[in-house]
């Protein structure tokens, strides 16, 4: 790098901003600083797509974890995706907490007590 291309910026800005944008993060090395000791509240990931998995989501919530439901599948058959929103609306109900949709409707998330979603975005998409 020449003394004009500090001044002026080298040609290859673009290409190094691009690359910089796409760096990739090694999460494995934040996985092992964490501490091991027990939290007092879990953000617990499900998948449903029937009503037969409703249950364990729904005890999750109860047990006073954050639930991401991926609701994909769920979303092909109308009928079902009503019943299982239905149940989920109900327990967000129950407890007193929080359920909105995220991700163009692909996930559902469901908070506990004393918990609420803000609708309002804080930037991006």
């Amino acid at each position: 790098m020449g003394f004009l291309d500090g001044v002026f910026g080298s040609k290859d800005k673009k290409q190094q901003t691009e690359e910089d944008a796409c760096m990739k993060l090694d999460l494995q090395s934040y996985e092992g600083s964490m501490s091991e000791g027990p939290a007092t509240t879990y953000v617990k990931i499900a998948s449903i797509t029937d009503i037969k998995e409703c249950p364990r989501v729904k005890d999750e919530i109860y047990n006073g974890n954050v639930v991401i439901v991926d609701i994909t599948k769920l979303k092909l058959d109308k009928i079902m995706f009503d019943r299982v929103m239905g149940d989920l609306r109900a327990v967000a109900r129950d407890v007193n907490g929080d359920i909105i949709g995220l991700g163009d409707q692909r996930y559902v998330i469901i908070v506990p007590t004393g918990m609420r979603i803000s609708r309002e975005k804080i930037c991006g998409y």
